[in-house]
């Protein structure tokens, strides 16, 4: 199995909607995917605990631990794959509370192999919005995106230092730098900056700086010293030291963990 293919988990207790389904999934996917099985809830619960799946069908009913049993015991699990769950018609209540649980999707008995693959096709399709929010989320320093130069009560000369840190994030300067290029005195335009914006000068820049770090770290193959470098660090120890501080990762941990394959994230 690939190192980065998919998984989708089939869960049914009915060996013949089982193999049918799993065997319908390998021929479309051709690959793509890889198509498990479990014969019971109990068995499905463990696979789930010890492996990712990115997406779930599950009958509603079955002995011991139940479709609507998995989903439950998915609640708050920050690897919740994605959940279809088969029924007969004389069961849509047991749906009616699995979709109030948050599977997406359900499929009636007896399987429609083109319904079967446009719910998968939109369950998948689900699954890969919610990887790319995840790491969009990832990507994005929130309080960052709480500095609008375009928000009221910030001036000018605050406006000047954020525009100027923007295009030479690269350099080496200090706070007395900035301050001495809008004319005003540094402990002033210290006090000034951490007023309109929320954060302190030098969280400001180390933030910024690694903001742009991640982007590279994500979509290029520079090394972490390169990235370090052209994000204004002048060494990759130091470099590394503020993005521990900020990430809770080191900079080569957090690109195996969010880049999408071997070139970029899509």
């Amino acid at each position: 199995m690939k190192w980065n293919t998919k998984t989708i988990l089939v869960v049914d207790d009915e060996p013949r909607t089982r193999q049918g389904i799993k065997q319908m999934l390998e021929l479309w996917a051709a690959g793509r995917y890889t198509v498990e099985t479990a014969d019971n809830g109990v068995e499905a619960s463990r696979r789930l605990g010890e492996e990712r799946v990115h997406l779930l069908i599950t009958d509603v009913r079955m002995p011991e631990v139940s479709g609507l049993d998995l989903i439950r015991s998915l609640k708050g699990d920050t690897r919740r794959p994605v959940v279809i769950v088969i029924s007969g018609y004389a069961e849509f209540h047991y749906v009616q509370e699995a979709l109030q649980l948050g599977a997406v999707n359900y499929l009636l008995k007896p399987l429609d192999k083109q319904e079967l693959l446009r719910v998968v096709e939109d369950a998948l399709r689900r699954e890969e919005e919610e990887q790319r929010r995840e790491k969009l989320e990832k990507l994005v320093d929130p309080k960052l995106l709480e500095i609008d130069p375009e928000q009221a009560g910030m001036g000018e000369p605050v406006k000047e230092a954020l525009a100027y840190v923007e295009q030479h994030l690269q350099e080496s300067f200090s706070m007395a730098e900035i301050a001495g290029r809008i004319h005003l005195n540094a402990s002033y335009f210290s006090v000034l900056f951490k007023e309109q914006t929320g954060v302190s000068f030098s969280e400001y820049v180390s933030r910024l700086r690694i903001q742009r770090a991640k982007e590279m770290l994500l979509h290029t193959r520079l090394s972490i010293a390169e990235i370090g470098e052209r994000v204004g660090y002048r060494t990759d120890k130091y470099f590394i030291k503020v993005f521990k501080s900020l990430e809770a990762v080191s900079p080569s941990r957090y690109r195996q963990q969010y880049r999408k394959g071997p070139d970029e994230i899509q």
